[in-house]
């Protein structure tokens, strides 16, 4: 189990703690929420949760067999819908490191694309995964 606290600063502004690293981050509202939009959102950390753990998976799978995947990069794109309000899709684009064997890419891919944050989002919301 894993605890994150959280606090209302005010101003629409959310201070989040991992409570077993201390490590903290801010959320803000967006602008196009009655916002200042000057730190992530908290459906833009739904977002970079999709990204950070197709990569980390792909990473950890690659160290498994010894695959240097160090390079890798990644974005995400996040489009939003009214009524409700929610995150309508995801576009997230990886880039691999060339010189992957091409078996090795196309298994590190497939890995990817398992990730515990893809089973855990709404069936209604619609994520492209794209490799590079």
């Amino acid at each position: 189990m894993v605890k994150i606290d959280a606090t209302y600063d005010g101003n629409l502004r959310c201070t989040a703690t991992h409570t077993k690293s201390g490590a903290t981050l801010l959320t803000d509202a967006p602008t196009d929420n009655n916002g200042k939009g000057e730190s992530f959102s908290p459906t833009d950390l739904l977002a970079t949760s999709m990204l950070s753990c197709v990569m980390t998976i792909i990473a950890i799978r690659a160290e498994k067999r010894g695959i240097d995947v160090n390079g890798m990069k990644g974005s995400v794109k996040k489009h939003m819908a009214a009524n409700p309000r929610r995150i309508s899709k995801l576009e997230v684009s990886i880039s691999l490191p060339s010189g992957l064997d091409i078996k090795d890419r196309a298994w590190l891919i497939s890995e990817g694309c398992n990730c515990p944050v893809c089973f855990s989002v709404s069936e209604t919301m619609e994520v492209d995964i794209n490799f590079d």
